[in-house]
């Protein structure tokens, strides 16, 4: 059978279809290791015409010239043709990242739509702001009559975008890029992860069907070489980048001569509390079901599980029950609950951090190596380890796999001194039967979220990101396209 989209052997610039100067290369499935599809491969040249792409449809095309409500009636008539493809999006999604089908139906492929029709919805209402009237003394004829005037502000298009995105979750985070740039009326060039492409190169066709004007969005691949032109190159004006601190850190450096815009959602390595009043079987169901989503491939996923000592044999011992009932294997199967990790060095990297934690005296409730019976895949066992000092790598180093801390404490400020001893800040849980004390604690987190008793289960509205090293900027909820606008103040007199 052929997977939805793995057709698109071409890469998407200024509205047409381009054979890949870099080739192709093969995509694999990592529960089964075998190549499904050849994806086409730019390279520097084609990025270069890409970005002039972008430049030109920016200075001299419609689309920044359009009012809101013309750019969101198109990215509405998006949003209604990727609902019409949301099956074959999932199909892509479980064959590209190997997540499990609850996850991939739902966080992978519908929530990132729901965020597109949510962000049309504030788009609508994004008005120019008007400021009270103000009278001031004439600074040229002080005695003479005093001045009365007015300000607006407005908001316009910040430019041309380079898109960067990781492999975890690749449809919400090249939606999440997509969606907001292209409402405020910027253009884009995108680049995914080599190891989830077509999840990008989707949007080519999508681009065409709903008449997206040409340039405005760009779709290449590719390896360094072509990322460090984007966001290097003088003619782009924003970089929007979702993935690893190391890399964030990087973007940074390399933007830092044309001072551009930069636009990070990095690591995390985020905190539950979990109080000597809460539900502790609730709780340890919790972590262990966060813990295995897309196999803890997701930088905002608790993998510090802080737990009031009283509490903490209870929660050990459920945790492990739970995770053990959980059954991994190949997301084709739809009664599988975690699938595998992206690559084989992605799981090199998560054992290298269980031998660590062996190492540093953390005692393993469950878990720590690949599972019997699954001789093909990147597949490893969800894995969590008690005794663990906040000090050890385990506790500090973002692993992004399913590898999961608990940490005693004995008071609340014990736990918060905890939760905010990270160099991350970009999620964290309190689980109480106290909401009033959950929701100071929660206040005193330094974390662009916290969900409280888990929370609601939608951001649509709400406004995510990082503190510290997990970011700069935020996605989501109704300033959203705001990070992709410049504010105006025009300034004006009234009467004479």
């Amino acid at each position: 059978m052929t997977i939805a989209f793995t057709h698109l052997d071409r890469i998407y610039i200024d509205g047409a279809w381009h054979a890949p100067g870099g080739g192709s290369d093969p995509v694999i499935n990592p529960a089964t290791e075998a190549t499904f599809a050849h994806a086409p491969v730019a390279n520097v040249d084609q990025v270069d015409t890409a970005i002039a792409a972008a430049r030109e449809a920016f200075d001299n095309g419609p689309w920044p010239r359009m009012s809101m409500n013309e750019r969101a009636d198109v990215m509405a008539d998006m949003a209604r043709a990727l609902r019409a493809r949301q099956s074959q999006i999932a199909e892509l999604i479980i064959a590209e990242v190997g997540c499990a089908q609850p996850i991939t139906h739902g966080m992978q492929v519908d929530n990132p739509i729901r965020l597109l029709e949510a962000a049309i919805g504030h788009a609508r209402r994004d008005e120019p702001e008007r400021l009270p009237i103000t009278i001031t003394p004439n600074a040229f004829a002080p005695d003479g009559p005093q001045a009365i005037g007015g300000t607006t502000v407005v908001r316009e298009p910040f430019g041309v975008v380079s898109a960067i995105t990781g492999y975890n979750f690749p449809f919400l985070l090249n939606l999440a890029k997509i969606g907001p740039a292209l409402l405020a009326g910027c253009t884009m060039v995108l680049k995914p992860s080599p190891f989830t492409p077509f999840s990008a190169l989707l949007f080519g066709e999508i681009a065409e069907e709903i008449g997206l004007p040409k340039g405005v969005l760009n779709i290449v691949t590719g390896g360094i070489e072509e990322g460090q032109l984007l966001c290097t190159d003088e003619r782009v004006d924003m970089i929007t980048f979702t993935g690893s601190e190391t890399v964030g850190a990087s973007i940074m450096a390399q933007a830092a001569p044309t001072l551009k815009k930069v636009h990070l959602e990095l690591g995390g390595k985020s905190a539950m509390i979990v109080r000597e009043d809460a539900d502790v079987q609730r709780a340890a169901g919790m972590a262990a079901m966060m813990l295995s989503v897309n196999a803890g491939q997701g930088c905002a996923i608790p993998t510090r599980h802080l737990v009031h000592n009283s509490l903490r044999p209870a929660f050990a011992a459920t945790v492990a029950a739970i995770a053990g009932q959980l059954k991994i294997g190949d997301p084709a199967d739809p009664s599988v609950a975690m699938g595998p990790l992206i690559r084989e060095s992605q799981r090199a990297k998560v054992e290298h951090y269980i031998k660590l934690g062996h190492d540093a005296g953390a005692t393993l409730l469950c878990g720590g190596k690949r599972p019997d019976g699954l001789d093909k895949g990147y597949f490893t066992e969800l894995t969590f380890f008690d005794d663990v000092t906040n000090d050890m790598q385990i506790a500090q180093d973002e692993i992004f796999g399913p590898v999961g801390c608990i940490i005693g404490f004995d008071t609340d400020e014990e736990a918060i001194r905890i939760a905010n001893d990270s160099r991350y800040g970009l999620n964290g849980a309190v689980e109480t039967a106290d909401a009033a004390k959950g929701y100071e604690m929660a206040l005193q987190i330094r974390a662009g979220s916290v969900a409280l008793n888990g929370g609601t289960g939608m951001m649509s509205d709400a406004p995510i990101g990082g503190y510290k090293r997990s970011g700069i900027g935020r996605e989501y909820g109704p300033h959203w396209i705001r990070e992709y606008q410049h504010e105006k103040s025009v300034f004006y007199p009234i009467g004479k």
